[in-house]
């Protein structure tokens, strides 16, 4: 297919990349689509431009299940360094404070870590892309304004303590949905006395995926190869409905699938109220569903 003549390709599934730091999220999803000449495409689960590791792309239909993508838990390789709090948590902004750390022992910096683990309360920090009246925390701060964040309950389900040496600690730490490790960092550092903000970040999980699943833009690129065509780089795409391992699948008969295409909800049997993975007796998946007292209802299709 050529480039020069077409609009972009109807492509759909999931690229697994593996974003290099100092690349926006956005900035990332944009060199994929140009690079697939996809019509349409999405990312899940931003990560910030400090932050390197795994970045779902979603191209075209792929891009409407990105919303049940943001539910599954994450895993974190993460090093902070005692001693200097920052108006964004990381080492991109401004220190703020600067305490002395030098008598803090390992034994103390493990003790802190490991009592977050578990389910804790988390205040998001200003630099983030939650919303306050419409406008992302991060435009707001840095206008100077800051305002008051509600604490949220998350889940550190691992935290594992991988060394301290010369006020920097490292871990690896596997969470829920919603976890800001930049707060995790400070909060410990905070339990410590000293400060604490984040100098590396790297994502190495994203549900049941692993970083060496994922692809750095480099290697997608030089699959393009001299022909410019795509085999090679399609090769690389995930279906869609693999991404989504903790939902329920159900296959439905021939009829069903036809009042599902049309919006219409069915009745079915021996099944519990839960978001489902819908696929008709060919094995192909329609898309996303929610069982409720019996019947299913349509929620993200693909057509």
């Amino acid at each position: 297919m050529s480039r020069r003549n077409a609009k972009g390709r109807d492509i759909n599934g999931i690229i697994l990349l593996d974003k290099d730091t100092g690349l926006s999220s956005n900035a990332a999803l944009q060199k994929v689509k140009r690079l697939f000449f996809a019509k349409k495409a999405g990312h899940t689960g931003a990560l910030d431009p400090l932050a390197s590791g795994i970045l779902p792309i979603c191209l075209g239909q792929a891009t409407k299940v990105a919303g049940f993508l943001l539910n599954d838990d994450k895993r974190y390789f993460v090093r902070g360094q005692l001693g200097q709090t920052t108006d964004t948590l990381d080492c991109e902004g401004e220190v703020t404070v600067i305490k002395d750390f030098g008598q803090i022992s390992e034994a103390q910096v493990l003790d802190a870590a490991l009592s977050f683990q578990g389910d804790i309360e988390q205040v998001p920090p200003m630099y983030s892309a939650l919303k306050k009246d419409g406008q992302p925390l991060y435009k707001l701060a840095r206008q100077g304004i800051e305002i008051e964040r509600k604490a949220r309950s998350v889940t550190i389900h691992k935290l594992d303590f991988l060394g301290y040496e010369n006020g920097v600690v490292s871990l690896e730490v596997s969470c829920s949905k919603g976890t800001y490790i930049r707060s995790l960092i400070a909060d410990i550092g905070d339990k410590l006395g000293c400060g604490a903000h984040v100098i590396e970040l790297r994502r190495t999980g994203f549900a049941h995926i692993d970083i060496t699943q994922a692809l750095k833009f480099a290697d997608l690129e030089a699959l393009t190869g001299d022909t410019g065509d795509f085999e090679q780089l399609d090769a690389k795409i995930f279906p869609s409905e693999e991404m989504l391992p903790s939902i329920h699948s159900v296959t439905i008969d021939k009829q069903q699938g036809i009042d599902i295409r049309y919006g219409r909800q069915i009745k079915i049997a021996n099944q519990v109220d839960n978001l489902v993975k819908m696929f008709d007796e060919n094995a192909i998946f329609l898309g996303i569903g929610q069982i409720e007292n019996g019947y299913l209802q349509p929620k993200r299709l693909f057509i």
